[in-house]
């Protein structure tokens, strides 16, 4: 009844991993170090934002890799997504989601960009910021929301990723599939 699709739920599963973790570490760890070791608001965002930085490319890689895989086992399983009970809105509600987290990551990315370029310390980067100010207490709050709200977010694709192992059992399957039917067979069918 099912197929093996290994690579594509691997990519699934190891992108939608470090999209979780990382961002969960850094908001966490990375922004809490930053607090600690900065001595000043000003170095604390330098701190932040640098080590921000260096996890954007992975971050890009593991969503990159996560969608691929989401892509591939939505076309391998778009039969069982039409047909059988259930899966179509959990389907629905992961995407929904997904587009949520994209959507969070990008802004605390643009977020993290203006408070990288108001706390730098780089002469070019101050002639910048002159050019275009930044509030950046308020670029801060809603980096902090949009931080937090990212990992909340993949936790929830995880949380939904296992609603649909789950939903791939046999068992499951064929209960699924007899529970979409049962609308379409003649009322003498329904009593077998």
């Amino acid at each position: 009844m099912s197929e093996r699709n290994t690579v594509l739920r691997s990519m699934h599963d190891l992108g939608l991993a470090a999209w979780f973790g990382g961002s969960l570490m850094g908001a966490v760890g990375l922004n809490g170090a930053a607090v600690s070791e900065g001595g000043t608001e000003a170095a604390a965002a330098r701190i932040a934002s640098c080590g921000w930085a260096k996890w954007t490319p992975v971050n890009a890689t593991a969503i990159a890799v996560h969608l691929v895989g989401s892509s591939g086992l939505l076309a391998a399983n778009a039969a069982r997504v039409a047909n059988q009970q259930g899966v179509a809105a959990s389907t629905l509600a992961k995407t929904v989601l997904t587009g949520g987290a994209l959507a969070a990551t990008a802004y605390a990315r643009l977020l993290g960009k203006k408070v990288e370029l108001a706390s730098s310390s780089d002469p070019e980067d101050t002639e910048k910021a002159a050019k275009h100010p930044v509030d950046l207490e308020k670029a801060q709050r809603h980096l902090a929301w949009m931080q937090w709200a990212v990992p909340a977010m993949t936790g929830g694709l995880l949380v939904l990723s296992a609603l649909h192992g789950e939903q791939q059992r046999p068992s499951q399957q064929s209960r699924g599939m007899r529970h979409r039917m049962m609308p379409m067979m003649p009322p003498m069918g329904r009593h077998m």
